[in-house]
């Protein structure tokens, strides 16, 4: 693991509107990886992630239907970095398995309402599957959840290259929902790397290039979300680029890294978060070691 510690006077605003960060942070695997080793007391893997950066997505809700004492916890633990923001995935049942019952939308939107109160959900991230194609049925329903979740400020993540249409980004422009750039395995038809905006979010997210079971039309349910996938710097290089010409025209950008695997997504978010801010103090020892593996990897 490397030992780094930052607190909250160390932390800087970016000097443009970009937030990076992890999707997630309860990764039993990054323990002594990524955190210390044994749990100390006191520790939190939700405030670790917080010291070091300004967004994280929210996983579980895509498995599970958020509870607004479980919003309260991640609000206390995260409450050292003002500028901190959630993004939380959309639940499963309404992407993936087309079920848009009231209860069920009540149910989610009163999870996050604590957030929303508190100005920290920064978007709900509607991810859907890549047999999501562009079509007039599919298009109807994506309205359907618009207008279903209309409290909150939407980002969808479509990995079908019909969505890059422009009558598909139309329709997010029209309907005010962001488009997340993603990096993906290569796939027939698969979205390519963009840098589009369609609302007021800028959005990127980028999963790695070994994903062998990502395109599966109606399951994600893997242990691990990413591959041991790492990525470079020239690769980093193109993605800030794409990213600068998203940012310099929303209110906000986020970006994300999924591939959680090895603790590669933290490392990598770190790196890209660099690229964005400026520290107040030089970096540690342990911390320079780090950027200048990334810088030649």
């Amino acid at each position: 693991m490397v030992e780094f510690q930052l607190d909250a006077n160390s932390l800087m605003p970016a000097s443009t509107p970009v937030l990076v960060g992890p999707s997630g942070w309860n990764f039993p695997q990054w323990e002594g990886v990524i955190y210390p080793s044994g749990k100390p007391k006191g520790f939190h893997p939700l405030q670790f992630v917080a010291e070091r950066f300004d967004a994280v997505e929210i996983p579980a809700t895509f498995e599970s239907l958020p509870r607004p004492e479980l919003a309260k916890l991640w609000l206390d633990k995260t409450a050292m970095n003002p500028r901190f923001q959630f993004v939380a995935r959309l639940h499963r049942q309404f992407t993936h398995e087309r079920r848009l019952e009231i209860p069920a939308v009540e149910a989610f939107c009163e999870g996050l309402r604590p957030m929303r109160r508190a100005k920290k959900l920064g978007a709900v991230l509607m991810t859907f599957p890549w047999s999501f194609r562009f079509t007039q049925e599919n298009r109807d329903y994506f309205i359907q959840l618009r207008r279903a979740f209309a409290e909150f400020p939407l980002v969808a993540e479509m990995r079908h290259a019909s969505w890059s249409c422009p009558e598909a980004i139309g329709t997010l422009i029209d309907y005010r929902v962001g488009f997340a750039n993603i990096d993906q395995p290569e796939h027939i038809k698969g979205m390519p790397a963009t840098s589009f905006l369609t609302s007021a979010t800028g959005y990127a997210r980028l999963h790695g290039k070994q994903r062998p079971d990502w395109f599966v039309d109606f399951e994600e349910r893997q242990p691990s979300r990413g591959s041991g996938y790492k990525y470079s710097a020239v690769e980093l290089d193109g993605w800030q680029t794409r990213i600068q010409d998203v940012a310099a025209f929303a209110d906000r950008t986020f970006v994300f890294f999924t591939n959680d695997a090895g603790g590669q997504s933290f490392w990598n978010a770190l790196e890209m978060n660099r690229r964005f801010t400026m520290p107040k103090r030089q970096p540690g020892r342990a911390e320079s070691g780090l950027f200048r593996e990334l810088a030649v990897a």
